[in-house]
């Protein structure tokens, strides 16, 4: 059966919110624009008259065709080169979603969507559902197929995993700017002790570079060799510029909901390091650098009339 206008409008007016539900929940916007789009086939191909609530019913549809990509990726990421990291979304991307409330900010942030990889399929739906779009219990029962009473049960584990993984308190936006401006002057002294006093003693540090970009199998882990493999980081090199394509600069931003470092060579994002900072110091950082997952940045980056400010380095 056809689509006709009226039930395009309201798909398109529905997309916005099954953009940010399928990136919480697959952690790509690659993958999430292609579920929304096999989303929108199903509705193109349903008696739209006969759907009573469109929008509970797209997000059944789509909310499924998720699980069903969540369970082939973890079959894929077996045998993906090296750590994978979530696709990471520079301020201003509309696929970023609501920003409302802490849960919502909370749902999207870097460090949450690399906890929820540790999440069964299952429990990653419930959490997005319950606690980034305000679903109750009996909807999100609707939508998977179980009871409410195993929604609240999936809840109530999915919740323990995310918090026993956060178990520190972030600081808030302003502080986090300073402590990265305070780790790029330490970094780019050559030294490692300025680094080590800013991270807390077990800070990781994980890449990924999806086997296009050099990027260490294992994270970095403990604040000495944090800071050590921070300090070489930043150090200049020809190597670098020559792998890079060109001489990076550095700036700081905003990614995923909270400060963030992106290195841009030529107008192309290269690099983002989300760094997650804590009240007792930086306890990660997390840096995508895989090229396939960085070109939705790229194109953020370069929205028109956008002012990235000056780079905090100019050169490598």
């Amino acid at each position: 059966m056809a689509a006709t206008l009226r039930d395009i409008d309201r798909f398109e007016a529905a997309r916005p919110r099954l953009q940010a539900i399928a990136y919480r929940l697959l952690g790509s916007a690659c993958d999430a624009e292609d579920a929304v789009q096999d989303t929108f086939l199903r509705w193109q191909a349903a008696d739209a008259d006969r759907v009573e609530v469109p929008e509970a019913w797209l997000t059944k549809v789509l909310t499924n065709l998720c699980l069903n990509q969540l369970a082939s990726a973890r079959a894929r990421r077996e045998t993906y080169v090296g750590q994978w990291l979530p696709e990471p979304l520079l301020a201003g991307d509309p696929m970023l979603g609501p920003a409302d409330t802490a849960e919502q900010r909370e749902s999207v942030s870097y460090a949450v969507l690399t906890l929820m990889e540790r999440l069964s399929p299952g429990e990653r739906a419930v959490y997005v559902l319950r606690e980034a779009f305000g679903h109750t219990h009996r909807e999100i029962a609707e939508i998977l197929d179980i009871t409410e009473a195993a929604s609240q049960q999936i809840a109530h584990r999915a919740r323990k995993h995310i918090q026993a993984g956060r178990a520190r308190a972030e600081v808030d936006e302003a502080a986090a700017r300073r402590v990265i401006e305070e780790f790029l002057a330490a970094a780019s002294s050559g030294r490692t002790e300025p680094l080590v006093r800013l991270l807390t003693e077990d800070a990781i540090a994980v890449g990924d570079g999806g086997g296009k970009v050099p990027a260490r199998a294992k994270a970095f882990e403990g604040a000495v060799a944090v800071a050590r493999f921070m300090r070489g980081l930043f150090l200049p090199g020809k190597a670098k510029r020559d792998l890079a394509g060109g001489s990076p600069e550095v700036y700081t931003t905003v990614a995923n909901g909270a400060p963030a470092l992106v290195a841009v060579v030529d107008g192309r994002v290269i690099a983002v390091m989300c760094p997650e900072i804590t009240d007792a110091g930086i306890c990660a950082f997390r840096s995508q650098l895989n090229p396939d997952k960085l070109d939705r940045a790229t194109r953020q980056w370069a929205t028109t009339g956008h002012d990235h400010g000056t780079p905090l380095i100019l050169t490598f």
